[in-house]
């Protein structure tokens, strides 16, 4: 597997270490320039009293079945709409787009992407100089600014924690982009990939269309 910065990935995770760190559920690693599925999720799409709930039940069970039922879990719940589901609208959803686009080839290389009524994932790897972290931290900043002033409101747009998993070898990959493009068509929005419009599958497999113009590009993203 490539290990150039626009070949996925710089550094095996294997030789990696520095980044690992307890957060919430699972470990995670957020060391620099390695591939990483991030989902990132508004404020209101996943009850803490249920994540709760569900954190009691898993813990009698062996950390990788664990691991794989929380995250089905937490997936099938943010496919089935709960909460405002902001970025149905489209004004909303080209905000975040073109917040994911706007760094790619120079923070990080953009590898897929879907803007899902009330979650959003990437899959992207960070150059040398950045963290996931980092990086995470300028989109939710931003979009979270402007969403706001769009909508008239104050106040928390995106859940603290996101789900993220940083990609182990090609075969991980190739299955996370596919899972990424394909999740309006699971979640029943659409027929197929490239019909969604907030998404890489969009561009890669469909029309460009315009949908973006009339965007703003970001004002000071960080």
């Amino acid at each position: 597997m490539p290990k150039s910065f626009k070949g996925r990935l710089v550094l095996p995770i294997e030789q990696a270490r520095d980044g690992w760190h307890s957060r919430g559920y699972f470990p995670h690693f957020d060391g620099k320039g390695v591939t990483q599925h991030v989902c990132f999720h508004l404020f209101d799409s996943l009850p803490q009293s249920m994540l709760a709930r569900w954190r009691e039940e898993l813990q009698a069970m062996a950390q990788k079945e664990a691991d794989v039922e929380w995250r089905k879990r937490i997936q099938d719940f943010l496919d089935s709409g709960y909460g405002a589901c902001y970025l149905r609208e489209d004004r909303l959803a080209a905000i975040v787009e073109t917040a994911l686009l706007h760094f790619d080839g120079q923070r990080y290389a953009l590898h897929a992407w879907c803007v899902m009524p009330n979650h959003v994932h990437a899959l992207f790897t960070p150059a040398a100089e950045f963290k996931m972290s980092e990086i995470l931290h300028s989109w939710k900043s931003f979009t979270a600014h402007e969403c706001n002033k769009l909508l008239g409101r104050t106040g928390r747009f995106w859940a603290r924690e996101p789900f993220d998993r940083y990609i182990r070898n090609e075969r991980h990959f190739q299955n996370a982009l596919r899972y990424i493009e394909d999740n309006p068509v699971k979640a029943r929005l659409c027929g197929k990939a490239d019909d969604w419009r907030w998404s890489s599958a969009r561009r890669r497999l469909g029309s460009l269309g315009t949908h973006t113009s009339g965007v703003l590009a970001p004002r000071e993203m960080r």
